[in-house]
């Protein structure tokens, strides 16, 4: 989402992100999306000194390190197919929050709030989860993780608070960087599972661990709410899953029967959707909450945890099969995916402090389609490169000033 490795809003990769969610944008993120570059040793047909030449090892050591940083700074050449699922699936968190309000009203609203909101979100944080492989605790990667989450997610929160304060008439509402503030969970949550990565690539059934997390978690209420805790927990499979894929596997759910049987899948998505609207709470989808707080008994965590977990990964694939491998006229704009992530959600919360919602054309099917029109049509907006150049400063700072400079360019300087 985020930028190229963030994919979320991301998603997915410097990047949800881009990184989005990324992640990039994403997300961007993160999210989403070239991604960082896959680590690789760079070695010189001559590299191997020669016994009593300690001077020219030393000179040729130097040229690999200066070739290695030259490769990981080169950027592969973007794949349209991320940038383009990145972009739909924006698309789709823009429309589920414009939907949001609707729901009591409309039944058919709540059923595609509901079946949206069953994919969405994994879909960015699978994304984030493929363009974080290489991460690594090496000292670039640690500042881009730092630039591209940890510094856009201290700015919006506290722009966030700020808003509300104003816009909600609330000037006493707290800033709390332990408590994300409505989209920035995805920064906090994507900031803590990569740096987690080196350790799920070091165990034998990552999948299978981190859905036993899950499904703890699920059962827990006294985890509290700090960082978001629950949704970093509950959302973790699918950023391991992101983590386990390679590039076969999505070539595997882009072939034509995956593309035919996708549309029957979705359709019985919504039919069930249609049905559960009025019967089931929509926050299970949220994966903020442990099953107590829902006022359900504990074992249905452990159930709603496996059963939305495999419902989810269907729709995934599902959503991943439609997306056109090739350019596009909204392809650029997945590398934007961050900012309209994090961007829109001023204009989504307006909407309910300054009561937009109340009028009553909204309310009715037309209406309904008309601000679904505008919810694309605005998130589109905010992922061009006119806006990203705007924000920039807040999305993807350099902050050269701000880290240590690397030992082998400071000595290079001396000489």
């Amino acid at each position: 989402m985020p930028h190229d490795e963030l994919s979320p809003a991301g998603a997915a990769g410097a990047g949800a992100a881009t990184a989005t969610m990324a992640p990039a944008t994403a997300a961007t993120a993160t999210a989403t999306a070239s991604g960082s570059p896959t680590d690789r040793q760079s070695t010189s047909p001559r590299g191997t000194s020669r016994a009593g030449a300690p001077g020219h090892a030393k000179g040729r050591g130097a040229d690999s390190a200066k070739k290695a940083g030259a490769a990981d700074a080169k950027a592969k050449p973007r794949d349209a197919f991320f940038d383009n699922a990145k972009y739909l699936a924006i698309v789709f968190v823009a429309m589920g929050h414009s939907w949001e309000p609707l729901r009591d009203g409309s039944r058919a609203a709540a059923a595609l709030y509901i079946t949206v909101y069953a994919f969405h979100m994994p879909a960015f944080i699978i994304i984030s989860g493929y363009f974080s492989r290489s991460f690594d605790m090496r000292k670039d990667r640690l500042q881009r993780l730092i630039t591209g989450v940890a510094v856009p997610y201290i700015l919006f929160e506290v722009a966030y608070t700020l808003f509300k304060r104003w816009a909600d008439d609330d000037p006493g509402y707290p800033i709390s960087l332990m408590d994300p503030w409505y989209l920035t969970w995805f920064l906090a949550a994507l900031f803590i599972w990569r740096l987690t990565t080196p350790l799920w690539k070091i165990v034998r059934w990552p999948v299978p661990l981190a859905l036993a997390i899950a499904v703890l978690a699920s059962v827990s209420p006294d985890i509290g709410d700090d960082l978001d805790l629950q949704r970093v927990l509950q959302f973790l499979p699918f950023f391991v899953i992101g983590l386990s894929l390679r590039p076969e596997h999505f070539k595997l759910v882009r072939r034509k029967k995956a593309r035919i049987l996708a549309v029957p899948v979705f359709a019985a998505a919504l039919v069930f959707a249609y049905w559960a609207a009025p019967r089931m709470n929509a926050a299970w989808f949220y994966h903020r909450d442990a099953a107590q707080e829902l006022a359900a008994p504990w074992w249905s965590g452990a159930v709603m945890t496996l059963a939305m977990f495999g419902c989810s990964l269907v729709l995934v694939a599902c959503f991943f099969a439609w997306i056109p491998g090739r350019t596009m006229w909204c392809t650029a704009l997945g590398a934007g995916t961050l900012y309209g992530y994090l961007l829109h959600g001023f204009l989504a919360k307006g909407s309910r402090f300054w009561g937009w919602y109340d009028a009553d054309w909204m309310q009715t099917p037309w209406g309904a389609v008309l601000l679904t029109l505008i919810a694309g049509t605005v998130i589109t907006v905010l992922c061009t490169p006119p806006v990203q150049r705007i924000f920039r400063f807040a999305m993807e700072p350099k902050m050269t000033w701000a880290f240590k400079k690397d030992p082998v360019g400071m000595a290079r300087e001396r000489k």
